[in-house]
């Protein structure tokens, strides 16, 4: 079983963090201890409140987690609403910090699910980009995209990116945006086009069997 699943997207305000979760309901139906992790979360106010969300709702299902903090499962905050690479200004983001983090977190729970922050050629730092952390993370990666108009283009291109890296990945729909009109406007190119499509909202099950068994 995939012990790592890497929660990426087309850009930011895709709906990784409700693709996180509803992967987080379907592994607790499945009887699979899941634990969560970010990384990264920037324009934080307060708290932050992806990584809040994710906590709690994981904390529901595992017990194990209820001894962590926000903290532990967001290891760094920032307030600019930016690319983490802007956001951290004069900080350092340290990779081998996160990846003790995720080490710790992934000892409480069979599938460790890591959310990526923004799209995929979001810059962490100058030379590293948040696709680079598929490989540091040594996860699998799945690619959320969206289901407005202009997505077909947004999900071939983040497609193209994830290949050139030689990375194996599954993808899904989430059908928030233009969802009464996705079916005539992109569904018939992603039909013809894709051997699959799955549908977040209906194939949850499904995505997560195949995260899990590859």
């Amino acid at each position: 079983m995939i012990k790592r699943v890497f929660i990426t997207a087309t850009n930011t305000g895709i709906g990784k963090t409700f693709s996180t979760l509803t992967l987080l309901n379907e592994c607790e139906k499945a009887g699979i201890k899941a634990g969560v992790f970010k990384p990264i979360e920037t324009g934080i106010t307060d708290n932050p409140e992806d990584g809040t969300k994710l906590l709690k709702k994981c904390q529901e299902f595992n017990n194990c987690f209820r001894k962590f903090m926000v903290e532990d499962v967001v290891p760094y905050r920032f307030s600019l609403p930016a690319a983490p690479y802007v956001a951290k200004k004069d900080n350092k983001i340290d990779i081998d910090l996160l990846l003790e983090k995720a080490n710790i977190l992934e000892k409480e729970c069979d599938i460790l699910f890591i959310e990526g922050a923004g799209g995929l050629m979001v810059p962490v730092g100058k030379d590293i980009f948040m696709i680079d952390f598929i490989n540091i993370f040594e996860a699998k990666p799945l690619l959320v995209t969206p289901s407005r108009l202009g997505c077909i283009n947004d999900t071939l291109l983040s497609m193209q990116a994830l290949a050139n890296k030689n990375l194996d990945f599954d993808w899904c729909v989430n059908l928030y945006e233009d969802k009464d009109s996705f079916f005539d406007i992109t569904f018939p190119f992603y039909k013809d086009y894709f051997s699959e499509i799955l549908i977040l909202q209906k194939d949850a099950k499904k995505i997560l069997k195949r995260l899990i068994n590859e």
